[in-house]
Protein backbone atom coordinates (compact mmCIF):
# COMPACT_ATOMS: atom_id res chain seq x y z
CA UNK A 1 0.00 0.00 0.00
CA UNK A 2 1.57 3.11 -1.28
CA UNK A 3 1.10 6.51 0.90
CA UNK A 4 -1.61 8.65 -0.18
CA UNK A 5 -0.98 12.18 -1.71
CA UNK A 6 -3.11 13.74 1.44
CA UNK A 7 -0.92 11.12 3.91
CA UNK A 8 2.60 12.63 2.08
CA UNK A 9 1.80 16.43 2.08
CA UNK A 10 0.66 16.14 5.90
CA UNK A 11 3.30 14.62 6.91
CA UNK A 12 6.09 16.79 5.01
CA UNK A 13 4.14 19.72 6.52
CA UNK A 14 4.64 18.21 9.93
CA UNK A 15 8.33 17.07 9.45
CA UNK A 16 9.99 19.77 7.17
CA UNK A 17 13.24 18.30 7.87
CA UNK A 18 12.65 14.88 8.13
CA UNK A 19 12.47 12.90 4.55
CA UNK A 20 10.32 9.61 6.59
CA UNK A 21 10.14 9.78 10.63
CA UNK A 22 8.63 6.25 10.99
CA UNK A 23 10.18 4.89 8.28
CA UNK A 24 13.49 4.41 10.56
CA UNK A 25 10.94 1.84 12.09
CA UNK A 26 9.96 0.54 8.79
CA UNK A 27 9.24 1.98 5.26
CA UNK A 28 5.94 -0.12 4.93
CA UNK A 29 4.67 0.64 8.31
CA UNK A 30 5.15 4.14 7.48
CA UNK A 31 2.92 4.10 4.48
CA UNK A 32 0.50 1.99 6.37
CA UNK A 33 0.37 3.74 9.91
CA UNK A 34 0.21 7.32 7.71
CA UNK A 35 -2.42 6.69 5.94
CA UNK A 36 -4.30 5.97 8.73
CA UNK A 37 -3.25 8.83 11.22
CA UNK A 38 -2.36 11.58 8.58
CA UNK A 39 -5.10 11.04 5.98
CA UNK A 40 -8.26 8.87 6.84
CA UNK A 41 -8.44 9.92 10.66
CA UNK A 42 -7.86 14.03 9.94
CA UNK A 43 -10.89 13.78 6.58
CA UNK A 44 -13.24 11.17 8.23
CA UNK A 45 -16.30 13.44 7.44
CA UNK A 46 -17.96 15.24 10.99
CA UNK A 47 -15.01 13.97 13.22
CA UNK A 48 -12.34 16.40 12.36
CA UNK A 49 -11.25 19.61 14.59
CA UNK A 50 -9.09 22.40 14.15
CA UNK A 51 -5.38 21.39 13.58
CA UNK A 52 -4.33 23.66 17.20
CA UNK A 53 -7.21 21.54 19.03
CA UNK A 54 -5.64 18.30 16.82
CA UNK A 55 -2.25 18.54 18.08
CA UNK A 56 -3.17 19.87 21.70
CA UNK A 57 -5.19 16.81 22.00
CA UNK A 58 -2.28 14.23 20.77
CA UNK A 59 0.27 15.95 22.82
CA UNK A 60 -1.96 15.89 25.99
CA UNK A 61 -2.72 11.76 24.62
CA UNK A 62 1.09 11.02 24.43
CA UNK A 63 1.94 12.46 27.58
CA UNK A 64 -0.73 10.59 29.25
CA UNK A 65 0.53 7.64 27.79
CA UNK A 66 4.15 8.88 28.66
CA UNK A 67 5.60 8.20 25.12
CA UNK A 68 8.60 10.20 25.83
CA UNK A 69 10.10 9.05 21.84
CA UNK A 70 6.53 10.04 20.21
CA UNK A 71 6.49 13.29 22.06
CA UNK A 72 9.75 13.99 20.67
CA UNK A 73 8.47 13.67 17.17
CA UNK A 74 5.25 14.85 17.46
CA UNK A 75 5.90 18.22 19.20
CA UNK A 76 7.96 19.88 16.67
CA UNK A 77 5.24 19.06 14.47
CA UNK A 78 2.65 20.89 16.76
CA UNK A 79 4.95 23.91 16.38
CA UNK A 80 5.11 23.51 12.64
CA UNK A 81 0.95 23.24 12.60
CA UNK A 82 1.03 27.11 14.88
CA UNK A 83 1.20 25.43 18.47
CA UNK A 84 2.64 28.14 20.40
CA UNK A 85 5.77 27.49 22.69
CA UNK A 86 3.48 28.76 25.91
CA UNK A 87 0.93 26.64 25.22
CA UNK A 88 3.02 23.55 24.99
CA UNK A 89 4.81 24.69 28.60
CA UNK A 90 1.12 25.36 29.59
CA UNK A 91 0.21 21.63 28.48
CA UNK A 92 3.02 20.26 30.22
CA UNK A 93 2.62 22.18 33.57
CA UNK A 94 -1.38 20.56 33.20
CA UNK A 95 -0.56 17.48 33.52
CA UNK A 96 1.38 17.32 36.52
CA UNK A 97 -1.58 17.50 39.02
CA UNK A 98 -2.94 14.64 36.49
CA UNK A 99 -0.01 11.99 36.23
CA UNK A 100 2.41 13.52 38.81
CA UNK A 101 5.45 14.72 38.35
CA UNK A 102 7.27 11.47 37.99
CA UNK A 103 5.65 10.61 34.81
CA UNK A 104 6.11 14.13 33.68
CA UNK A 105 9.74 15.31 34.32
CA UNK A 106 10.91 14.22 31.40
CA UNK A 107 8.37 15.95 29.08
CA UNK A 108 9.73 19.08 30.49
CA UNK A 109 13.33 18.20 29.88
CA UNK A 110 12.45 16.97 25.72
CA UNK A 111 10.17 20.15 25.25
CA UNK A 112 13.27 22.76 26.87
CA UNK A 113 15.61 20.50 24.57
CA UNK A 114 13.79 21.09 21.88
CA UNK A 115 13.08 24.76 22.25
CA UNK A 116 16.36 25.51 22.71
CA UNK A 117 17.42 23.22 19.19
CA UNK A 118 14.75 25.52 17.31
CA UNK A 119 15.83 28.97 19.51
CA UNK A 120 11.90 28.93 20.20
CA UNK A 121 11.02 31.33 22.78
CA UNK A 122 8.15 31.83 25.21
CA UNK A 123 6.67 34.96 24.50
CA UNK A 124 5.33 35.54 28.55
CA UNK A 125 7.30 34.09 31.19
CA UNK A 126 5.30 34.97 34.03
CA UNK A 127 1.54 32.97 33.29
CA UNK A 128 0.39 32.88 36.91
CA UNK A 129 -2.26 34.56 38.18
CA UNK A 130 -2.94 34.48 41.73
CA UNK A 131 -1.10 34.64 45.09
CA UNK A 132 -0.66 32.47 47.98
CA UNK A 133 -3.77 34.23 49.29
CA UNK A 134 -6.10 33.97 46.86
CA UNK A 135 -5.23 30.67 45.22
CA UNK A 136 -7.89 29.11 47.27
CA UNK A 137 -10.26 31.20 46.43
CA UNK A 138 -9.82 31.50 42.90
CA UNK A 139 -9.51 27.51 42.71
CA UNK A 140 -12.86 27.21 44.44
CA UNK A 141 -13.94 29.33 41.31
CA UNK A 142 -12.79 27.54 38.94
CA UNK A 143 -14.45 24.19 40.69
CA UNK A 144 -17.35 25.79 40.01
CA UNK A 145 -17.46 27.20 36.72
CA UNK A 146 -16.41 23.88 35.18
CA UNK A 147 -17.86 21.32 37.65
CA UNK A 148 -21.22 23.33 39.29
CA UNK A 149 -22.02 25.43 42.59
CA UNK A 150 -22.20 21.77 43.86
CA UNK A 151 -18.26 22.42 44.03
CA UNK A 152 -18.68 25.51 46.36
CA UNK A 153 -18.25 23.72 49.19
CA UNK A 154 -16.21 20.73 48.37
CA UNK A 155 -12.88 21.75 50.09
CA UNK A 156 -14.70 21.31 53.29
CA UNK A 157 -16.83 18.57 52.92
CA UNK A 158 -15.76 14.65 53.15
CA UNK A 159 -14.24 12.76 56.36
CA UNK A 160 -12.02 14.60 58.48
CA UNK A 161 -8.85 12.58 58.10
CA UNK A 162 -8.81 12.95 54.24
CA UNK A 163 -10.49 16.89 53.62
CA UNK A 164 -7.16 18.31 52.93
CA UNK A 165 -7.27 15.90 49.54
CA UNK A 166 -10.20 17.69 49.17
CA UNK A 167 -8.61 21.44 50.00
CA UNK A 168 -5.53 20.53 47.80
CA UNK A 169 -8.03 19.69 45.07
CA UNK A 170 -9.77 23.57 45.04
CA UNK A 171 -5.88 24.88 45.83
CA UNK A 172 -4.70 23.07 42.61
CA UNK A 173 -7.59 24.41 40.26
CA UNK A 174 -5.90 27.99 41.70
CA UNK A 175 -2.64 27.14 40.85
CA UNK A 176 -2.90 25.68 37.69
CA UNK A 177 -6.13 26.55 36.01
CA UNK A 178 -5.90 30.21 36.30
CA UNK A 179 -2.86 30.68 34.74
CA UNK A 180 -2.82 32.25 31.48
CA UNK A 181 -1.76 30.65 27.69
CA UNK A 182 -4.64 28.22 27.97
CA UNK A 183 -8.34 28.77 28.02
CA UNK A 184 -10.38 27.21 30.35
CA UNK A 185 -12.12 24.90 27.36
CA UNK A 186 -8.75 23.47 26.19
CA UNK A 187 -7.21 22.85 29.94
CA UNK A 188 -10.14 20.64 30.30
CA UNK A 189 -9.98 19.62 26.64
CA UNK A 190 -6.42 18.33 27.36
CA UNK A 191 -7.30 17.06 30.72
CA UNK A 192 -9.53 14.97 29.39
CA UNK A 193 -7.15 13.24 27.28
CA UNK A 194 -4.79 12.87 30.13
CA UNK A 195 -7.24 10.95 31.94
CA UNK A 196 -8.41 8.82 28.52
CA UNK A 197 -4.33 8.18 27.60
CA UNK A 198 -3.44 7.09 31.26
CA UNK A 199 -6.79 4.69 31.94
CA UNK A 200 -8.07 3.22 34.76
CA UNK A 201 -9.31 6.81 35.54
CA UNK A 202 -12.77 6.34 34.42
CA UNK A 203 -14.54 7.61 37.22
CA UNK A 204 -12.84 11.18 36.58
CA UNK A 205 -12.88 11.02 33.08
CA UNK A 206 -16.49 11.02 33.42
CA UNK A 207 -16.48 13.82 35.72
CA UNK A 208 -14.56 15.87 32.81
CA UNK A 209 -16.59 14.76 30.58
CA UNK A 210 -19.38 17.05 32.43
CA UNK A 211 -16.77 19.29 33.06
CA UNK A 212 -16.14 20.05 29.56
CA UNK A 213 -19.49 20.40 28.53
CA UNK A 214 -20.45 23.17 30.98
CA UNK A 215 -17.38 25.09 29.46
CA UNK A 216 -18.59 24.63 26.10
CA UNK A 217 -17.15 21.53 24.61
CA UNK A 218 -20.09 19.82 23.30
CA UNK A 219 -20.54 16.05 23.17
CA UNK A 220 -19.51 15.83 19.42
CA UNK A 221 -16.46 17.63 20.16
CA UNK A 222 -15.35 15.48 22.79
CA UNK A 223 -16.00 12.17 20.40
CA UNK A 224 -13.81 13.38 17.47
CA UNK A 225 -10.93 14.54 20.15
CA UNK A 226 -10.87 11.27 21.16
CA UNK A 227 -10.88 9.82 17.59
CA UNK A 228 -7.90 12.47 16.79
CA UNK A 229 -6.01 10.19 18.94
CA UNK A 230 -6.76 6.75 18.13
CA UNK A 231 -3.67 6.42 16.68
CA UNK A 232 -1.72 7.20 19.48
CA UNK A 233 -2.89 5.58 22.31
CA UNK A 234 -4.77 2.64 20.47
CA UNK A 235 -9.03 1.65 20.48
CA UNK A 236 -9.62 0.36 23.92
CA UNK A 237 -8.90 3.39 25.33
CA UNK A 238 -10.71 5.12 23.43
CA UNK A 239 -13.63 3.02 23.37
CA UNK A 240 -13.72 3.53 27.12
CA UNK A 241 -13.35 7.23 26.48
CA UNK A 242 -16.36 7.03 24.37
CA UNK A 243 -18.41 4.87 26.88
CA UNK A 244 -17.62 7.77 29.72
CA UNK A 245 -18.61 10.52 27.11
CA UNK A 246 -21.74 8.78 26.45
CA UNK A 247 -22.71 8.18 30.62
CA UNK A 248 -21.06 11.67 31.32
CA UNK A 249 -23.49 13.74 28.78
CA UNK A 250 -26.08 11.28 29.70
CA UNK A 251 -25.61 12.97 33.59
CA UNK A 252 -24.90 16.44 32.37
CA UNK A 253 -28.26 16.02 30.37
CA UNK A 254 -30.30 15.15 33.51
CA UNK A 255 -29.12 18.04 35.01
CA UNK A 256 -30.06 20.75 32.43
Amino acid sequence: MAKSEFAQAYTERMFPDIAAPAGYIDPEFEDLFDNFAFHEVITEEGKNVAARDRFLAILATIVGAGATEEYSLMMPAALNFGVIPDEVVELIYQAVPYLGIGRVRPFFKITNKIFDYRNERISDTQRSTVTPETRLEKGIEKQVEIFGEGMREYCKSGPEDTRHINRWLANMFGDYYTRKGLSVKHREMITFCFLMAQGGCESQLQAHVEGNLNVGNDKQYLISIASQCVPYIGYPRVLNALACINTGFAAWKAKQ
